[in-house]
């Protein structure tokens, strides 16, 4: 049985942060529209842009969902940003127009940023930061002299004075800087294609060439194919709306799939090791979520054994980890000071590549060998505790033996030398003296009969043997000297002769102290299940002052009740009575 992922509360609180960030992106995309001018030839593409931004509100959120701690999907939101602001240049509202001249190209800054951070969403070197940093600063600072200073035109409502030469110098550097942020862009990563491994090297040149391609056909498109080529604006544009749309698919689904795009996961590891025990998910739920397959399963290997256990103590061997049917599932160790201490367990159809499944396995080991120790505990325990079901099954057994041989063996002679007695009694030649004496006899008789039924019950009431916990209580109380209620929610036979024998002793013994020790003038008894739990709840309004060291009954069923998997609570102030509570798992 695999675990599932235990959600926290921030990552709950997330999740409805990221479904207002969607419901947002629809509202303002609906306002955007309602802002366009619909007279206008160009509406469609106007239209197309509305509709690319909320691509990117979907695919950002998507990816920020599925992987929390990677910062893919915020970038993606963030170009959704920057595709907003490029659309808001086309309403008639002035300050909005102006807004929309001011992040005109911040798309293209934003694609650089992607670039850079796939796949964890960071970026890892230092010319990676001084690129990223010169492509915003070209998107939003150097952009902005030719829209305050360039020609006087309409609709500008960012326009200052003409000054052609600050207009000209600022769009010659901005040509120069944009033109060294793509080259160091390729230079880095033409670099981790190199570097990258087999299995990720194709999935790198599809997507950073495709990435490659978006920016510089964003940005030439409109010069050499509108101006040189003298294409209509509707084809340009159109041209233009398909590789925007196209970047936040392409990164999404390599983020989101794929082997390559788990190795940019492990951060989330990280953040899963660094969180507190206490509210973080299994350590198998953290590699399923940070792998992206949530088939995933981890086996823990048991000492001097190629034996392996999962979280819940299922046993496996390694041969049948590593079968081949069937063929879609792969299987690596996760090796800890030189010898393999668990295996992860994998779906190969959808990692490819096994070397990241490694990598996080090396990031979890010891982390992995903890989860093994407990693991190991927990089937000790379970086995320690099988152990003492038996053992108190078999004295059970052995007094159900007991009593069943006393009643049909020793009280049927009892019965036998009473009769022999009362006849000798009663026969006519017999002298009186004789007589006399044969009476007596038969009475004491009578009384070890009744002193051995009291102790048969003891040993095992015949009731509970014979009918089951509801009924041998009942009996139980009808036989009380004080007046006793009882409040049943269980029928006989709900649960285990183990659980049954154990609860009966607990109202028996907790009756009978009461009795003894605590003068109460009324006691009140509860036999309840709830859902797999019986719930045994016994109180008297007696003296109270019990304590677990006052003797050996209550220390004994409290043993008792731990061998089960149950728990005992005792509540006796002095002066208040005694509250008698258990809970045992009701297996039937």
């Amino acid at each position: 049985m695999r675990p599932s992922p235990m959600p926290s509360s921030m990552s709950g609180s997330l999740s409805r942060a990221l479904d207002v960030v969607l419901v947002a992106g629809v509202a303002l995309t609906a306002i955007e529209l309602s802002l366009l001018p619909w007279d206008d030839p160009s509406l469609p593409l106007l239209i197309g842009l509305a509709l690319v931004f909320l691509i990117y509100v979907g695919t950002g959120v998507l990816a920020w969902r599925r992987r929390p701690t990677n910062r893919m999907g915020a970038l993606i939101l963030f170009g959704g940003v920057g595709v907003y602001l490029a659309g808001l240049q086309n309403t008639e509202v002035p300050a909005l127009v102006a807004a929309g001249l001011a992040g005109s190209t911040l798309i293209l800054a934003v694609l650089v940023h992607l670039l850079h951070a796939f796949p964890s969403g960071t970026l890892r070197s230092a010319l990676s930061r001084w690129t990223v940093g010169a492509a915003y600063v070209n998107s939003l600072v150097l952009q902005l002299p030719g829209t305050l200073f360039g020609p006087a035109g309409q609709g500008n409502p960012l326009f200052i004075t003409e000054l052609p030469a600050v207009a000209d110098g600022a769009s010659a550097l901005q040509a120069f800087v944009g033109f060294g942020v793509m080259l160091a862009t390729a230079y880095v990563l033409i670099r981790r294609v190199i570097d990258a491994r087999p299995g990720q090297r194709r999935v790198l040149t599809l997507l950073y060439g495709f990435g490659a391609v978006a920016a510089l056909a964003i940005s030439v498109i409109a010069g050499v194919l509108g101006r040189a080529l003298e294409m209509p604006p509707a084809v340009v544009g159109g041209l233009q709306l398909i590789f925007i749309a196209g970047v936040p698919i392409a990164f999404t689904v390599a983020a989101l799939r794929g082997g390559f795009a788990r190795t940019g996961e492990l951060d989330e590891l990280a953040s899963w090791l660094g969180s507190a025990s206490g509210g973080r998910a299994p350590l198998s739920a953290a590699l399923a979520r940070a792998l992206g397959d949530p088939s995933l399963t981890l086996w823990f290997r048991m000492p001097h054994s190629d034996r392996y256990l999962d979280e819940h103590g299922n046993e496996m061997a390694a041969s049948e980890l590593d079968a081949t049917p069937p063929p879609s599932r792969g299987s690596v160790p996760i090796e800890l000071g030189g010898g393999a201490v668990a295996r992860i367990a994998y779906d190969a159809a959808l990692i490819v590549d096994p070397e990241p499944v490694r990598t996080a396995g090396r990031v979890v080991a010891i982390a992995a060998d903890r989860e093994r120790l407990i693991a190991e505990l927990r089937v000790n325990r379970s086995e320690l505790t099988r152990s003492r079901e038996r053992v108190l099954d078999a004295r059970d057994q052995e007094r159900e033996r007991l009593a069943r041989d006393l009643h049909d063996g020793l009280q049927v002679q009892l019965v036998l030398l009473a009769i022999a007695a009362q006849q000798l009694a009663g026969d006519p030649a017999a002298p009186s003296q004789l007589a006399a004496r044969a009476t007596h006899l038969r009475k004491e008789i009578d009384a070890a009969a009744a002193d051995l039924r009291r102790l048969t019950h003891a040993v095992m009431p015949a009731a509970l043997v014979q009918h089951g916990l509801a009924a041998a209580t009942e009996d139980l109380v009808d036989r009380m000297p004080i007046t006793t209620t009882l409040g049943l929610g269980i029928e006989d036979g709900d649960c285990s002769p183990a659980v049954e024998r154990t609860a009966y002793f607990v109202v028996a013994e907790a009756l009978t102290n009461a009795i003894k020790h605590g003068s109460p003038t009324r006691a009140a008894v509860r036999l309840v299940r709830t859902g797999d739990i019986l719930e045994i709840d016994v109180r008297d309004d007696g003296v109270g002052g019990a304590t677990w060291h006052g003797g050996t009954g209550l220390r004994g069923l409290a043993d008792r009740v731990d061998v089960l998997g149950g728990r005992m609570e005792l509540t006796s102030a002095p002066g208040d009575g005694t509250r008698i509570r258990v809970e045992l798992p009701c297996v039937s």
